[in-house]
């Protein structure tokens, strides 16, 4: 989930860039003060915010896992077998 909302704000800052190009060639200023100057900077405030949101939560999912899986690590290792130690040799048969 993280790499697909990493790979959006990627996508949305190209995009951003492209509509900033395109506004200014004909003269225009991307920070300037007119109505669709901010509608061009604001244009995917929404989908960004969302996908940092998600990343976040992602992110902090991703990290809660980890600690789960490192602290029950020794607790599911004897319960497969009944704690029967198996080696090699035992696996070749």
């Amino acid at each position: 989930m993280a790499v697909v909302c990493i790979g959006l704000l990627v996508v949305i800052f190209f995009l951003d860039t492209f509509n900033a190009t395109v506004y200014s060639v004909g003269g225009d200023d991307i920070a300037g003060d007119t109505q669709e100057a901010r509608d061009i900077r604001g244009l995917y405030d929404g989908a960004r915010a969302g996908s940092i949101a998600v990343l976040v939560a992602a992110l902090l999912t991703a990290a809660g896992a980890a600690v789960m899986l490192y602290r029950g690590r020794n607790s599911a290792a004897g319960e497969g077998e009944g704690g029967e130690d198996v080696d090699f040799d035992d696996l070749g048969r």
